[in-house]
């Protein structure tokens, strides 16, 4: 039900219980989690996990793993979520340590968008990114994506970054 998508170096892929432990671990990392709620305990972990991909039952879509395909690796995940209380259809993104710095959020989302528009029908995306959170802010505005505005958001403001639309990015090949 999942499908499996390919980048240049990803693999955009179901999560497997296998990919737990990594998982696990960026969930108990604050440095990591700084930006997408703080730290988790395993069970707290799990359950995350487990709603990333049940998205794909309830929605028709959600979260892929990424897998590095030089080593097989996960790095992080990518894709479309939309839960109860989101403001509005979103991509999202996180990378592991070790898959932050190479592109690999880009090269993700960008796929993601694709699959949004061109298989789930979406018609607009966007990415809610904390104003602090520099490397995420430029992974969006490399795919095109324009801040809007702020919002209050799950105790916090967050920034809504709107992504170019079908048509606008048929009408301009660099995205």
């Amino acid at each position: 039900m999942i499908p499996v998508l390919e980048t240049e170096r990803l693999v955009m892929r179901a999560f497997q219980a296998s990919d737990f432990d990594a998982f696990a671990a960026f969930y108990a990392d604050a440095e990591l989690t700084h930006f997408v709620g703080g730290p988790q305990t395993r069970f707290e972990a799990w359950r995350n996990m487990s709603a990333r991909c049940g998205s794909w039952i309830l929605r028709g879509f959600g979260y892929w793993a990424l897998e590095a395909k030089a080593d097989g690796k996960i790095v992080g995940w990518c894709g479309l979520t939309f839960p109860e209380g989101w403001p509005e259809q979103e991509i999202g993104w996180s990378l592991f340590r070790e898959g932050q710095g190479k592109g690999y959020a880009t090269e993700a989302a960008r796929a993601a968008r694709d699959y949004a528009y061109n298989v789930a029908g979406w018609t607009t995306a966007i990415s809610l990114i904390d104003p602090r959170n520099h490397a995420s802010r430029k992974v969006a505005e490399r795919l095109g994506a324009r801040y809007e505005r702020d919002v209050p958001f799950l105790g916090k403001e967050i920034g809504i970054y709107r992504h170019p639309s079908p048509a606008e990015l048929k009408s301009s090949p660099s995205h």
